[in-house]
């Protein structure tokens, strides 16, 4: 039996959204007995277990809380209530341009990059050339990212992270900026990384793309884990009827984005 990769047990995230920014409105407002602040669910009380070599698809809608399941995960944020555990190093790119320094180089970047995941500069010019290969940047990456377009922050962020020798690797909608040959060419790295045996987290609308990288769906909706099983039920879930007007818009959300990614439901 695969042993326990990834373990989310009773997690909450809670957020708090605050509606004044200056003293004197806060001030005011305390004054006339407004709120100056509300806590957001972004997470309830969300339970599941992915084993060793899963690859696992995390979908729902916008503020469904996927990305944020994620980032708790890969321990950029910790959960106020419930535990997060996992097993082995962690890869992977949940947010554009997350780990980059602006003013420096993208050639420098790398290295800061890999770091980050705790390679040496020894290890990481061992990755290097094939870093630089898959990105495709040319003379841009003698430039500060902090010049970058999104879809070149995601080139470069991905490129390092797949050459990274991971345990997890988590993917939170990266293949939605960039032309279709590249998309199509992270597609095959990722099950290149799948079929190695990773345990793979694949954050996506794209029902396409979802098809063809998991085995299996997690549906979150408003915070709540609502499906986890089989992968062709996950999508119908969320499609809902397409007579129902709610259904609709998910489907046209969904169909969106297999339409950015060249793939179809």
């Amino acid at each position: 039996m695969s042993a326990d990769s990834i373990v989310v047990d009773g997690v909450t995230k809670n957020f708090t959204l605050r509606y004044h920014r200056s003293i004197k409105d806060i001030t005011v407002a305390k004054m006339k007995g407004r709120a100056v602040s509300n806590t957001f669910k972004a997470l309830d009380d969300v339970t599941f277990t992915i084993k060793q070599g899963e690859s696992v698809g995390l979908m729902g809608l916008n503020g469904s809380g996927k990305s944020t399941l994620l980032k708790l995960i890969s321990g950029v944020m910790r959960p106020d209530q419930g535990v997060v555990k996992t097993r082995g190093q962690i890869a992977g790119l949940i947010a554009t341009g997350a780990g980059f320094h602006p003013q420096l180089s993208g050639r420098e970047n790398i290295f800061l990059n890999a770091a980050i995941y705790g390679l040496s500069a020894e290890e990481t010019a061992e990755i290097y050339d094939d870093v630089v290969r898959f990105a495709e940047l040319g003379d841009h990456l003698n430039s500060p990212v902090g010049n970058y377009s999104s879809g070149q922050y995601s080139r470069l962020g991905f490129s390092v992270a797949v050459h990274i020798d991971s345990d997890i690797f988590l993917a939170d909608e990266v293949l939605a900026v960039g032309d279709k040959p590249f998309k199509k060419k992270c597609m095959e790295k990722m099950e290149e990384i799948r079929d190695s045996g990773r345990t793979v987290v694949y954050v996506s609308h794209a029902a396409g793309s979802v098809k063809r990288m998991c085995d299996r769906v997690i549906c979150l909706e408003k915070g709540r884990l609502v499906f986890d099983g089989d992968v062709d039920e996950g999508i119908e879930y969320l499609h809902y009827g397409e007579d129902d007007a709610k259904g609709s818009a998910k489907l046209k959300q969904l169909e969106a984005a297999d339409s950015a990614l060249g793939a179809e439901v």
